[in-house]
């Protein structure tokens, strides 16, 4: 298969990044600062991140149909009160299945003309083909190819991104705004997902890599790969779809129902309607059999996902697998996420996953290992 390239691959070899496969591109792991170092700096500092990779997606009204009719026929697929988001804000929001499962986790705002969409590099082709499916013929999906998309992250992300858009600086997490700009039109948002403050700007791809100089020409600033994204999210408990959610777990059981929008919940003006509602109202009655949780190795080995989990260190039961884990710089620790059986959770404060000679002691941790920082 040949792979496809963002709009920042040759900057990316200019600055000696070794370049891996990834959901159908050439994306950088890691750059000569090394991992580790990319992390922390992120943490301490600011980070930029090149994630043209993510699906850029607009849904548009066909012929007579008007975007407020397209504004409800999504609100029967996703769980969210996208009716009342106003302009200039955006919402993290879940596609769901007829079992309550996960199809994926997208980033959502409703623009004057069009709804705007980011979605997963992986699920970007079966996203539009499901949404325009159930969407039908009065929606129209187009897939933004001529975009790329940069995000900005860490404590200094605000001081130094404002030094070249100086209008970002009152907004807040989850805000938008279009910025008129010596780069193109910039389609920006106080989002990210590194547990950090940040932005993440959406601009023409014809004008990403001077938007890129222009970044790495500011003091503190370095170019974060995939490799310290991960271990980003990681530590701030943020999901990755195919590993800690995917079509077979729930909303409530990977413990998102925060994003379900409280006029859509039960007892309210707008409840139900999307798809798994109610097997997600029956796990709220009577509970779940898995759920998602923060893992933390008592020792210094990492446990990787895949890994099976049991409730003693000899025989015993599995009662779980772990769906992420890895190195935690900035608590100089293995950490981890993975599902437990429920009736385990509360009887045992020490489980045991296999490594490779032997069983690991691991304690349930919160999920979220580090504090964020979000511009709120």
């Amino acid at each position: 298969m040949t792979l496809k390239r963002t709009p920042l691959y040759e900057f990316h070899k200019q600055l000696g990044a070794k370049l891996v496969p990834f959901a159908g591109y050439e994306m950088p792991v890691q750059y000569p600062l090394g991992t580790i170092k990319e992390h922390i700096h992120t943490r301490t500092k600011v980070g930029v991140f090149d994630v043209s990779h993510m699906g850029q997606v607009a849904i548009y009204p066909k012929g007579k149909e008007a975007l407020n009719g397209i504004i409800k026929k999504l609100e029967g697929l996703l769980p969210i009160d996208l009716e009342n988001i106003r302009l200039g804000r955006q919402k993290y929001a879940l596609i769901t299945n007829e079992k309550a499962g996960i199809i994926d986790d997208i980033m959502i705002t409703k623009k004057e003309k069009f709804i705007y969409l980011i979605v997963n590099a992986a699920n970007k082709r079966e996203d539009i083909n499901y949404l325009q499916a159930q969407l039908g013929s009065k929606a129209e999906l187009v897939e933004i190819e001529d975009r790329a998309l940069l995000a900005i992250q860490g404590p200094e992300a605000a001081e130094i991104t404002c030094r070249i858009l100086p209008e970002l600086k009152d907004m807040r997490f989850l805000d938008v705004m279009e910025v008129d700009s010596e780069f193109g039109e910039l389609w920006v948002s106080r989002s990210g997902y590194t547990g950090e403050d940040g932005f993440e700007i959406s601009l023409p791809s014809a004008s990403a890599e001077a938007f890129a100089e222009q970044l790495q020409l500011s003091n503190g600033t370095e170019f974060i790969g995939l490799a310290a994204r991960d271990s980003l999210r990681l530590e701030a408990g943020l999901c990755l779809h195919g590993n800690d959610i995917d079509e077979s777990t729930t909303v409530i059981e990977a413990g998102l129902w925060w994003s379900v929008s409280k006029t859509r919940r039960p007892g309210n003006i707008k409840e139900g309607g999307f798809p798994g509602y109610g097997i997600l109202v029956s796990q709220l009655n009577e509970g779940v059999q898995q759920m998602l949780v923060g893992l933390k190795p008592q020792g210094r080995a990492p446990i990787r996902s895949g890994n099976r989990i049991y409730n003693s260190a000899i025989d015993g039961e599995e009662v779980g697998r772990v769906t992420s884990g890895g190195f935690g710089p900035t608590v100089n620790g293995p950490i981890a996420m993975g599902y437990l059986r429920a009736d385990e959770v509360g009887k045992n404060t020490v489980f045991y996953c296999e490594g490779r000679r032997a069983r690991l002691p691991i304690n349930i941790h919160l999920r979220r290992f580090v504090g964020t920082s979000f511009n709120k």
